[in-house]
């Protein structure tokens, strides 16, 4: 008679995530470069550096954290046999310096990432070619042909489909917040609005804080309008919930993960520069919705208070679920993530949703709960990742992404420009702690996935080594072993 034994389920735990190439595991230096350079040769030693900035610039750009951005960087310059580099990442630069022996200078380069965008199919296709590093002789002509083509390839969707994505996930995101119909239709067209009138502002080159001033004040127009003349047409709406998931798009871009993650992993000045762009973006957000709820009320126009939000009954947490899996895969799809992603992205904002209600349930309150969400998505995320060969990225602040504090934010602006300062800042406080809470629960949640086994593949690598050649004995030809044998 079977009888289930604890170590069944560990061995369980280590098929599930020990058999796939992980990209989720750190870069480790090569322990013999697999396409050996002449250190003598100036223009091979400067396209190998070209390669490895120009992998760490897609990673940078796409909010990963400096630290391993700078092992990406130094894993490529060491595959191609320059292991001893210096590598100093900061907010928007990139710069490396290899040592190159004692009677030679040190060959130097920089990069300027001049662009901040979330592409999650760039970012995928920089890891296959991390992947393929680590196993195969990948030239260094053929690796910058890569990543030439990674930069300068289009987005695998159009732009009308990525609006339609953004407008998708605020409506999702207003049924998380309790929303009925008219709310996500509202919240579905407002965030329409916002994302194409933003990209034609930064079509004739707006800086991004008044993109986002511009887009807390359209998000907050159609709201207090339809609030006002609620008598005349016949509906019952509830503006906060329209908000609030339009701040939530807009907090959605923002690269919390990646500051929060540099503070904790050692990268103070990036971390320091990240954190204040994040405050400085939010800020506008919070002036856009505060101008337009100033000309409302100037207008004669009035939003009803908020109150704090109840523990849902377990109805309302199916469906909350579900909404919380929309919009997580709404997300990805804004952000330009792979097909076989999207499914992994979903179950990471369902699994979110689902331990932050518990959390809820038993009383642990918002801070806490969120931040054992956000681990346990971190977690569950970095082991989807393997399986999905996909970057843990994607899964990671996809999955977050439901449980942003939009409402709190718009909570403690509301009190604050009621002249209610104590309620005011608590609520702003609280989703400063919650966005606190989110990035650090995922950091800690991605460490573990890392550290709980390393897949078999990298456990190899130790192994690999370039075929040498020895003479047949059959013609006197050289060949390499395998073939000899």
């Amino acid at each position: 008679m079977w009888a289930w034994r604890p170590r069944d389920a560990f061995a369980w735990l280590n098929r599930l995530i020990g058999e796939e190439r992980s990209v989720i595991d750190a870069p480790t230096a090569a322990p013999a470069p697999l396409q050996p350079i002449d250190l003598t040769e100036d223009a091979r030693v400067a396209e190998v550096l070209d390669i490895a900035v120009r992998s760490g610039e897609v990673l940078l750009a796409s909010g990963t954290s400096a630290v391993d951005t700078a092992a990406q960087v130094q894993f490529v310059a060491a595959t191609y046999g320059l292991a001893r580099c210096d590598v100093d990442v900061t907010y928007n630069s990139i710069r490396i310096s290899a040592y190159r022996g004692p009677t030679m200078p040190p060959a130097t380069t920089m990069r300027i990432v001049h662009y901040r965008s979330l592409d999650f199919t760039r970012l995928a296709a920089v890891d296959r070619l991390t992947r393929r590093l680590r196993t195969e002789a990948v030239g260094p002509g053929e690796a910058h042909d890569t990543l030439v083509a990674i930069n300068e390839a289009p987005h695998p969707y159009n732009r009308w489909t990525a609006t339609f994505a953004w407008a998708s996930m605020a409506a999702s995101a207003a049924v998380l917040l309790g929303g009925g119909v008219l709310v996500a239709i509202v919240s579905f067209f407002t965030t329409m609005v916002i994302d194409r009138t933003n990209r034609r502002l930064n079509s004739i080159g707006l800086p991004f804080f008044y993109q986002h001033v511009v887009g807390g004040l359209i998000a907050a127009a159609p709201a207090s309008l339809l609030y006002t003349f609620r008598d005349a047409l016949g509906i019952s709406i509830r503006p906060s919930l329209v908000i609030a998931a339009g701040m939530i798009v807009l907090l959605s871009g923002l690269s919390l993960v990646g500051s929060v993650q540099d503070a904790i992993t050692g990268a103070p000045i990036t971390a320091a520069a990240r954190f204040f762009e994040v405050v400085m973006m939010t800020g506008g957000i919070i002036a856009g919705v505060a101008l337009s709820l100033r000309v409302a009320s100037a207008l004669g126009s009035t939003l009803p208070s908020t109150t704090p939000a109840e523990a849902p009954a377990f109805a309302q947490i199916s469906i909350r679920v579900v909404a919380g899996a929309f919009t997580s895969l709404f997300f990805a799809v804004a952000c330009y993530a792979e097909r076989r992603a999207l499914t992994a992205a979903g179950i990471g904002g369902a699994v979110g949703i689902a331990v932050y209600s518990a959390t809820q349930y038993y009383g642990m309150g918002p801070v806490v709960g969120s931040a054992i969400a956000a681990t346990v998505v971190g977690f569950g995320g970095g082991l989807m990742a393997r399986r999905a060969l996909t970057p843990p990225q994607v899964v990671a602040v996809a999955g977050i992404t439901p449980l942003l504090p939009g409402l709190s934010l718009y909570r403690g602006l509301y009190s604050l420009l009621q002249n209610q300062l104590l309620l005011g800042l608590s609520a702003l406080l609280s989703a400063f702690a919650i966005g606190v809470a989110l990035a650090s629960g995922v950091t800690l949640g991605e460490w573990g996935a890392r550290t709980l086994r390393r897949p078999r593949i990298l456990r190899r690598t130790g192994s690999l080594r370039r075929p040498t050649l020895r003479r047949h004995r059959s013609g006197g030809q050289e060949w390499p072993n395998d073939q000899a044998r």
